[in-house]
């Protein structure tokens, strides 16, 4: 299933796109897509209905965050060994990871803020999991039976508010708007193998990234365990994942966002995102 909220930020309602890619109204089936619907139980509700038989959404409604309520916002960093090169840093012998506040949380389309202040505004085009069931100290045999799905995530920072300010990496990752998450939640049943998709990202229509995820350099399921065994996961909990090369500030020389630039990326299966650079 694809699984979205759309309308008007802070009056989203839970929607379905079908096969043919029109949107359906879940409203009378779920009340939300909240950790409670992202659950085994429920998404087997919802797989089971009839499409043609729900309402239809005409037109091209806005798509907020295809998940609300959750309890945190985990990112895993530099999972791309020409990233962590790019970058100066050394390859990882585990996941690094750090939080996103909940408060950058937004939608595919939603204009990204560049915060005051800001000098190293800079992209990242993640895949995401979106937890299903409860996990704390799970195998990595056992991890994927705890996602509900995956979705597009571009983990924006602010690399200056990141490195040099004194602080964790969290500094430069949680401004309002620095987490456009979707187009939908796509269940897990919608991708044949979460290790072999294609990543890209465009700024203003020129080529920045493309990667693919079987150049991880922990897996998905190596990624849920590992922050399982320092945090509990629980539903609706958003784990985005790290990104390939091609960020600005690995570029030669740097090049970071400004007001007025325009961001698109995607990941095969899980549709595209658009964002556009405003002032804070």
């Amino acid at each position: 299933m694809k699984l979205v909220r759309y309308g008007a930020k802070g009056h989203e309602k839970p929607g379905l796109i079908d096969k043919s890619g029109q949107l359906h109204d879940l409203s009378a089936h779920v009340k939300d897509l909240d950790g409670e619907a992202c659950s085994p139980t429920s998404l087997t509700t919802l797989a089971s209905l009839d499409t043609s038989k729900l309402p239809t959404v005409d037109g091209k409604p806005r798509y907020g965050a295809p998940v609300t309520g959750i309890s945190k916002f985990v990112a895993i960093g530099l999972n791309y060994i020409d990233h962590a090169r790019e970058t100066g840093n050394p390859v990882p012998a585990e996941p690094v990871f750090f939080l996103k506040a909940n408060t950058a949380l937004s939608g595919p389309t939603d204009a990204v803020e560049k915060p005051r202040g800001s000098t190293k505004l800079d992209w990242e085009v993640e895949i995401a999991a979106i937890i299903g069931t409860r996990a704390k100290y799970v195998s990595e045999t056992d991890a994927l039976n705890h996602v509900a799905g995956y979705c597009v995530c571009n983990d924006i920072s602010e690399r200056n508010f990141q490195i040099e300010r004194l602080g964790q990496w969290t500094k430069g990752k949680s401004h309002d708007t620095f987490g456009p998450v979707g187009p939908w939640l796509g269940t897990k049943d919608e991708i044949a193998d979460v290790q072999k998709l294609s990543l890209w990202l465009d700024v203003n229509g020129k080529r920045r990234q493309t990667g693919s995820t079987s150049n991880m350099i922990f897996s998905m399921a190596k990624c849920v365990s590992y922050v399982s065994q320092f945090m509990t996961l629980l539903p609706g909990d958003i784990l985005t994942t790290g990104t390939p090369p091609g960020v600005g500030t690995g570029m030669k020389p740097p090049t970071f966002l400004n007001v007025g630039d325009v961001v698109t990326l995607g990941i095969e299966g899980l549709g595209e995102q658009r964002q556009e650079i405003i002032a804070a």
